[in-house]
């Protein structure tokens, strides 16, 4: 039975020969170091060590993205390089997988420029790993949303608000239709925010809505922090009666991140604070599409993508590569519900409309709901009325003068 491997593609500068440079990355990253060990024989090499499988030179620029190694002839050459390992290597540990795809190499002097591009996981993983417990389909069917964007916002101030005063605006948010909210990243337990405090505020108010309409309004509470403070908070909101749990993934990181994946009662809200810090360099960390697969396996049911003309740094397009991303298909799977924000309202709905293709999103709207001139209820009218504008091909223009709310909107954001 020939053994499965994992391959990773990485985009590469090095004052070397690439295929040098590849060569030392496999090593380094598999049974080799700087120089010849006893013990690495080459029967041990065989099994264990990384494959080389392709290098495709790309451009040749004189000056390097990074501090490494000098160029001997001002010359640092990109290419685009396969590299495979052995699932012998790791097997079914997450931890250890990511810290052969992203550990060590990114020191190695040889490369002026590293990123992680893509990676193909073996079919075994499919059986090994669920993948997310509710995803696309099973968000829809606990805030009872079909054939629109889930419409969601953000609880501003971000910290500071007593749980009454949070409930309080939890109470006008649902009685405006809002199907989704969430504590801000910053707001887990706070001094005058107790996690319990919060949780039994907004959860009595979202219970009683649910009784007197039957739409439970999806609220995620920030549960991260260590790994039994995160069971019990996550416990605790299932008590309760909550259907949602956000966590700071790149903080607690891909082993607490998939113990709580695994407890498969809540939605999980996968927020990617700190992000930019392993992306924003074209040759430095991790592209989306090699970064959202080791949190699909994980188990997460929503990812942050960031949004058109966001209000950060990330281009429309790279934004809408994320969003298709998570919209291929990973094993038999169920999709994970992409989460558009960053500075968003309803205008931003055409045109990402027409460059995704698709309502399957969790819209997110902070200031976009929260400073609507009509009143945080209007401001998720308005969205509701941009996003039926989108998918009925309307423009800004045409959707402003067929619908009130939207219009306000568009008065009041159309020139930020």
């Amino acid at each position: 039975m020939k053994m499965e491997r994992i391959t990773a593609t990485y985009y590469i500068e090095t004052p070397l020969d690439p295929e040098k440079a590849a060569a030392v990355l496999a090593g380094e990253q598999s049974s080799g170091t700087f120089i010849a060990v006893p013990g690495e024989t080459e029967e041990l090499k065989q099994r264990f060590a990384a494959r080389v499988e392709k290098v495709t030179p790309l451009e040749t620029v004189t000056t390097p993205a990074m501090p490494g190694a000098a160029s001997p002839n001002g010359q640092y050459h990109r290419a685009e390089i396969q590299v495979s390992w052995s699932i012998e290597n790791f097997g079914y540990n997450l931890p250890v997988l990511t810290s052969t795809l992203q550990g060590n190499l990114y020191e190695l002097r040889q490369f002026t420029g590293l990123k992680l591009m893509d990676i193909e996981l073996p079919a075994s993983y499919a059986q090994h790993y669920k993948g997310p417990a509710f995803g696309v389909k099973g968000c829809r069917q606990l805030t009872k949303v079909e054939n629109r964007p889930l419409i969601g916002t953000i609880i501003k101030p971000s910290i500071g608000l007593t749980p009454e005063q949070t409930a309080e605006m939890v109470k006008t948010l649902a009685g405006a239709g809002i199907d989704f909210i969430k504590d801000d990243e910053l707001l887990s337990s706070s001094a005058n925010s107790s996690f319990k405090g919060r949780v039994d505020a907004i959860m009595k108010v979202i219970n009683a809505h649910a009784d007197a309409t039957g739409k439970k309004v999806m609220y995620a509470f920030n549960i991260s922090g260590e790994i039994d403070e995160m069971l019990q908070r996550y416990e605790y909101i299932v008590k309760s009666g909550g259907t949602c749990a956000m966590v700071s993934i790149n903080s607690v990181g891909m082993a607490g991140v998939k113990k709580i994946c695994d407890q498969r009662q809540l939605a999980i809200h996968a927020h990617r604070n700190g992000w930019g810090m392993q992306t924003r360099h074209p040759l430095l960390g991790i592209d989306f599409r090699a970064y959202q697969k080791l949190w699909r396996v994980a188990g997460v049911d929503q990812l942050h993508v960031n949004g058109i003309q966001n209000k950060f740094w990330e281009s429309d397009d790279s934004v809408v590569a994320s969003i298709k991303a998570l919209q291929t298909p990973f094993y038999d799977h169920e999709s994970v519900l992409p989460v558009v924000s960053s500075g968003q309202w309803g205008g931003q709905a055409p045109e990402t409309y027409r460059r995704t293709n698709t309502v399957d999103l969790l819209y997110m709207a902070g200031g976009g709901i929260m400073a609507h001139p009509m009143g945080a209820a209007a401001g998720v009218v308005a969205l509701q009325q941009a996003w039926q504008a989108a998918v009925d091909g309307l423009s800004v223009e045409q959707a402003a003068a067929k619908y009130k709310e939207f219009s306000e909107s568009v008065r009041q954001f159309g020139k930020k």
